[in-house]
């Protein structure tokens, strides 16, 4: 095997494995079952129609506030947060969020899991509901599953601590209006007063205030943010848990690490703001006045607070309580009063740049910057950071023209191949001289067939003189890698995308696969869920190493090169469809566009540079 064949699959590897690195799973490693939770059989359809009591078994009571942004349920126990649920465009017209699969098939499925709220409750008039709304709504929080009550202790705003009896202490209720509730309860040696608002002026989208009054000692107690529901994306689950500090006099924020086994926490950072994210949703509670040093997160079984994906497919397991471990943050409190402004909806760009606008106070050199909060994960995050960023603003200015998220990606697609249109080109024009010189190539092999380290030198002295490197047939596919990387990281945090249909009934989501059809019983890898999107893409792969790359018909007059071209053109093209299976259909249509523009433009190219036939006399 010669040089230049060695070199060709060199490249190849790297693109492949490159990507594969970039875009391997970013699943935290499932716990250890610290308790068998048995969840309670599905109630039957009619079972919600027919309650008419306001309380649990247990006397826990519900109560509602609800604005266009949010339905905020707050529970007796803990006076705290039971559900956060968010309306879904459609529902509320100023609403950000779209609906999506798991949204649809959990109402069709499993309708008594899709009542929101999901337990009767009372509103400030005075009124007793019965009943909540089947579907409209994203449940921001994971709630009880099958007519189970969450354990107080994963409600939102809750005050914790050691003691878990702390958590499930029991509240009342002292004020009651439309726009705010109060509640007072003892736990341990303290006195724990604390009023829900949603101020009538220069309150955000998805934004609330909550003050907490702790009279007496508030050693060991917490305020902890909930635990958001599962969003996934790319067939992975990537919560994000994010922190703004102070150094310096300049605020800075740091990404805390996924707890495993143990919380992970601090004793002398005392954070501005702590963001608990699912990767398109999630809660910020900023105190707005100093906190005691300190901040904590933890996991949880996802068997102890299931997440609703549970309900999809049960009967096949499809998606695993344990395999999906919640996340929560915890902030100390303090004797006295402390407000906290509290953010709990979308992350989306626009939105929190807006609330940055809002709440800023120059005169104060305040600004909340929750627009920091916002994260590109992934691998080498320096790389695909920068190049998100640079595709997600052009997307914007391609969806200010077309009011379309998937004809801004195909408008994306073809701008970068026009900026890159020069670079391909002297590509292209390398590789088909690589073709030209084959016969000579193949020539030199020939005259040292029983000298192979002679033959490798002849032809490498061969490239040399004619100027050719044998390494630019790879730059197609490796100038792509920076863009490619960042465009799936973009599809992972661009709120936007989230539910953005393209063809409805097949590509309903552009930061999920596309689905053409679904059956029961799910095949390994595969799933249960049939992609089109990656087999057009893996085929447009096919078909350009196919008509771009000019080989002999009969096998025998192929160099060893070109034998190696063949064979790693045609495994590239399964191993991608392969590994885009279940990647995003907004990658796909844009990598599967790209490399037909690129065949597009080796077509022209070559048939450019083929001399002109002699006229006939």
């Amino acid at each position: 095997m010669d040089k230049r064949t060695l070199l060709f699959m060199l490249c190849v590897s790297v693109a492949f494995f490159g990507v594969q690195l970039f875009f391997q799973k970013n699943e935290p490693p499932k716990p250890a079952v610290q308790e068998k939770v048995v969840q309670a059989e599905a109630p039957p359809k009619d079972v919600v129609a027919q309650r008419t009591p306001i309380t649990t078994s247990d006397s826990e009571t519900f109560y509602v506030l609800e604005n266009e942004y949010q339905q905020l349920v707050f529970s007796s126990r803990g006076g705290a947060l039971a559900e956060i649920n968010l309306p879904l465009i459609g529902t509320s017209p100023d609403s950000y969020v779209k609906e999506i699969d798991f949204d649809r098939e959990i109402v069709r499925t499993s309708p008594q899991n899709a009542r929101f709220p999901l337990h009767p409750y009372q509103t400030p008039n005075g009124n007793t509901v019965s009943e909540g709304k089947l579907g409209g709504y994203y449940p921001l929080l994971r709630r009880g599953i099958n007519g189970n009550t969450l354990s107080a202790e994963y409600y939102a705003l809750n005050v914790v601590g050691e003691d878990p009896s702390i958590a499930n202490a029991s509240y009342r209720v002292t004020r009651f209006e439309p726009n705010l509730i109060e509640f007072q309860g003892s736990v341990g040696q303290a006195q724990i007063t604390k009023t829900y608002t949603i101020p009538a002026e220069r309150n955000g989208p998805y934004c609330f205030n909550l003050d907490v009054r702790v009279d007496g000692d508030p050693k060991g107690l917490w305020l902890t943010s909930g635990v958001p529901d599962v969003e996934i994306v790319s067939n992975s689950y990537s919560p994000i848990l994010r922190l703004q500090v102070t150094k310096n006099k300049t605020s800075d924020v740091d990404t805390i690490d996924l707890p495993k086994k143990g919380p992970t926490q601090s004793a002398q950072i005392a954070p501005n703001w702590i963001s608990n994210c699912n990767g398109f949703l999630g809660l910020i509670m900023d105190p707005l006045t100093p906190l005691n040093p300190g901040y904590k997160a933890v996991q949880i079984d996802g068997n102890l607070a299931p997440t609703r994906l549970t309900l999809i497919d049960p009967a096949y397991n499809l998606y695993r309580a344990a395999d999906y471990p919640g996340y929560a943050t915890f902030l100390p409190l303090k004797s006295g009063s402390t407000p906290f402004r509290i953010m709990a909806g979308p992350y989306d760009n626009s939105l929190l740049k807006e609330l940055d606008a809002l709440y800023d106070e120059p005169l104060k050199n305040y600004n909340p910057e929750y627009v920091s909060a916002l994260s590109i994960q992934g691998w080498f995050s320096f790389i695909s950071q920068p190049f998100s960023k640079f595709l997600f603003w052009l997307m914007e200015i391609f969806h200010t023209i077309t009011r379309s998220w998937a004809l801004s990606i195909v408008l994306l697609t073809i701008a970068l191949r026009a900026m890159m249109y020069p670079l391909n080109n002297w590509s292209i024009r390398s590789s088909l001289r690589m073709q030209e010189m084959a016969p000579k190539i193949k020539a030199i092999q020939e005259k040292h067939k029983k000298d192979p380290k002679k033959a490798q030198i002849e032809v490498m002295n061969f490239y040399r003189q004619s100027g050719i490197n044998p390494l630019t047939g790879c730059f197609p596919v490796l100038l792509q890698m920076p863009f490619l990387i960042g465009m799936f990281y973009l599809l992972k945090s661009s709120f936007p995308l989230r539910g953005a249909i393209f063809i409805p009934g097949w590509i309903d989501d552009l930061s999920a696969p596309d689905i053409l059809f679904t059956w029961g019983q799910p095949l390994w890898f595969i799933g249960n869920e049939f992609h089109l999107l990656p087999i057009l893409m893996g085929l447009s792969m096919f078909l350009q190493q196919k008509l771009t790359a000019k080989m002999p018909q009969d096998p025998s007059k192929m160099t060893d090169a070109q034998k190696q071209q063949k064979m790693t053109g045609n495994m590239m093209a399964v191993l991608f469809m392969v590994m885009f299976y279940n990647f995003p259909s907004g990658l796909n249509i844009y990598f599967m566009l790209s490399t037909l523009l690129g065949i597009a433009q080796q077509v022209w190219l070559t048939k450019k540079m083929q001399p002109a036939a002699p006229k006939k006399a």
